[in-house]
């Protein structure tokens, strides 16, 4: 199991299983959202522990598919935490526990900020590689 939560801890949850997959996405949208490095999760794995109520969502205008969860009271970005769909992802800077999963695509590369430097031999890709 691992935990999460915010900068406040006003809104914690769990992980009942590792996550599947972990990514960083340099678009900026992700970057000025504060989550550009995401970890996949499935929908049963998610347990509330408190302060779902605390969660608020941006949705965008299409083409994203996914809303920008955050919390209300500090602003800790928490990636797609309230999607419906079976698996998705969230923010890896939510996760107070330790990750057995290591990071396995840069997508958007091609916009990532000149003082970033890529230091890992994951695969890298100029749009969604998933």
């Amino acid at each position: 199991m691992i935990e999460g939560s915010c900068c406040c801890g006003a809104v914690k949850f769990e992980l009942l299983a590792q996550p599947a997959l972990m990514g960083t996405c340099h678009c900026s949208r992700c970057r000025k959202a504060g989550a550009s490095t995401i970890v996949f999760v499935k929908k049963d794995d998610l347990r509330w522990v408190s302060g779902k109520e605390e969660v608020a969502l941006y949705q965008p205008a299409p083409p994203y598919k996914y809303g920008r969860c955050f919390c209300r009271i500090c602003g800790s970005s928490l990636g797609e935490i309230l999607s419906e769909e079976e698996s998705f992802p969230i923010a890896a800077n939510a996760l107070d526990g330790v990750l057995e999963v290591a990071n396995s695509f840069h997508e958007f590369v091609g916009e990532k900020p000149g003082w970033y430097e890529i230091c890992d031999d994951a695969k890298q890709s100029q749009g969604h590689p998933v």
